[in-house]
């Protein structure tokens, strides 16, 4: 194995850039992909670079070997057990979930094996998601003794109250397609069609226009949080800025002329 080899090889978070979309990897296999703070730094900062690549229009996010991501490391936990340590732990797992929301491309999980614990939350804050149709999940802390409190905020967001919660105190799995009748995840698919359906996702969000896309992401996730009237205030000023765009003016005269837009992604 040549040296450039190891090193990819002992990685604890690959990149891969194919066209205009960076595929990141999960690459503890034999913690099952679990969330060490090494992970979650390496993932911030890949995220942070990414998030400034005008080239890069869409993030796959994905696990090696036999996992998606079993949630934290509960032995590294356990190794520092002082509250400092968990309180730092858990900061750097919110700035990562929340990277995933605020940065302008969006970000699709592709799952096989296992998402539990905080390795569910990433799906959850995922913008998108699909499965291999063996896939499980579930918010096993309970399990332990340790209610899933921070997977709650992704889980309470996609799916109905009582599904969550149901989840959060009973520490059960779903297969993968009551996942997406829940709301969890958008698409599930025989495992040798996953890359297949992933690429059909991000190849349909890359024809789209790119400054129409991250404007409407960022107003999603605001509006989420807002009142009915709030919401719709916001989303009207952000509609007018983007009729305003080259882009929209592109893609309603190519729409008139019946051609293919040309997209300047401004």
């Amino acid at each position: 194995m040549s040296a450039v080899m190891q090193a990819a090889a002992e990685s604890i978070l690959l990149r891969r850039d194919i066209d205009q979309v960076a595929h990141l990897t999960l690459n503890r296999p034999n913690q099952f992909n679990s969330l060490s703070l090494s992970m979650l730094d390496a993932l911030l900062e890949e995220l942070d670079r990414i998030a400034t690549q005008q080239n890069i229009r869409a993030v796959v996010l994905g696990g090696a070997g036999k996992a998606f991501c079993a949630g934290h490391d509960l032995k590294e936990m356990r190794a520092n057990h002082v509250k400092a340590f968990q309180q730092e732990l858990f900061r750097r797992c919110t700035k990562v979930m929340m990277r995933i929301v605020t940065m302008p491309q969006p970000v699709i999980a592709r799952i096989h094996g296992i998402a539990t614990a905080a390795g569910c939350q990433l799906v959850s804050m995922c913008d998108l998601a699909v499965a291999v149709d063996t896939a499980r999940f579930a918010v096993s802390g309970i399990n332990v003794g340790l209610f899933c409190s921070t997977p709650s905020v992704g889980l309470s967001r996609n799916m109905g109250r009582k599904q969550a919660f149901e989840m959060l105190v009973t520490g059960d799995f779903i297969d993968a397609q009551e996942a997406r009748a829940r709301g969890l995840i958008n698409r599930v698919v025989p495992v040798e069609q996953l890359d297949e359906a992933v690429d059909a996702l991000v190849s349909s969000i890359c024809s789209k226009s790119p400054v129409a896309v991250a404007m409407g992401k960022q107003l999603f996730y605001k509006q989420l949080e807002m009142g009915l009237e709030g919401a719709y205030q916001v989303a009207g000023e952000v509609m007018a800025c983007n009729m305003m765009t080259e882009d929209a003016a592109e893609g309603i005269d190519s729409f008139i002329a019946k051609r293919k837009p040309e997209w300047k992604g401004r």
